[in-house]
């Protein structure tokens, strides 16, 4: 009788190498740590130099790993290869990404403000990161993967606002960070166009077995007001918003050999929002 993988073969990263950039950001931290519990090594990269050193030793400390911090801006170029050539350097290869950077902008006033008055400048700095970040990190990461011949997974974090538009009524009275709020169309545009990115990619990198999958995140709870997290909540079927360790076994299948012949696809995690 012919036998399947044990599940632990399937999931188990071990001896692979994953690259997760924004990872000191409020997913971050758990998306390497769950790498890390499935036995990869880990490049955490982020803006922060303090934050992704810190990080990578509590992530190798707890899970008898190797992680490493690496201050990278991802939408500069030379900052991108100076990253990938860190890791190869380190780790010789890379068989993971997970392609999670995004900016909300420094200056959250103009970053949520309405559309009739949203600045070109605020717009392009979020592109920058959003689009451009992931065109530059994917297309490096990826030269690297054709260049081992081995294959890769490339996980890039969407939105459920990159597949539905916001409904605008839960944003009434609503504060993030004790201000009000919106979701701002450049998030939106910025956010489908990376699944967009993701078939391209499916498609061109087929051949050369390198599986590219969007991972697409509803709300996620965090440091939201009550009536927010309320107004929220009501519009889910599961009547709440995530939990920041729920995406952890979405990303560990697109991660690993259980999800093999699984590219170009956009894998929801939200709850039951897009249903209805």
């Amino acid at each position: 009788m012919y036998k399947c993988k044990s599940l632990d073969q399937l999931y188990s990263l071990k001896g692979k190498t994953a690259v997760v950039t924004g990872a000191a950001g409020i997913l971050g931290k758990y998306f390497c740590s769950g790498l890390a519990e499935a036995g990869a090594n880990v490049a955490i990269v982020d803006l922060s130099k303090h934050s992704v050193i810190a990080l990578a030793k509590e992530i190798t400390d707890s899970y008898n790993i190797k992680a490493i911090g690496i201050e990278s801006d991802v939408s500069l170029p030379e900052s991108v290869k100076s990253m990938v050539d860190n890791v190869v350097s380190e780790f010789g290869e890379i068989n993971i990404l997970l392609n999670n950077a995004a900016t909300k902008t420094s200056d959250l006033e103009a970053f949520f403000a309405p559309f009739e008055e949203y600045s070109l400048e605020t717009w392009r700095q979020v592109m920058s990161v959003n689009i451009d970040g992931m065109f530059l990190v994917s297309q490096a990461v990826g030269k690297q993967m054709i260049a081992q011949g081995s294959g890769g997974s490339i996980i890039q974090t969407s939105s459920i606002y990159g597949l539905l538009s916001p409904d605008h009524r839960i944003y009434k009275n609503s504060l993030y960070l004790g201000r009000p709020i919106n979701s701002p169309a450049v998030y939106a545009a910025s956010k489908a166009a990376i699944i967009g990115l993701t078939k391209y990619l499916a498609t061109y990198w087929g051949e050369k077995s390198i599986r590219v999958n969007s991972l697409v995140p509803g709300g996620v709870e965090d440091v939201q007001s009550d009536e927010f997290k309320r107004n929220y909540s009501e519009r889910v079927p599961m009547n709440r918003m995530a939990k920041k360790d729920e995406l952890i076994g979405t990303l560990l299948y697109l991660a690993s050999e259980a999800s093999s012949y699984v590219t170009g696809q956009s894998i929801v995690v939200d709850g039951g929002l897009s249903v209805w």
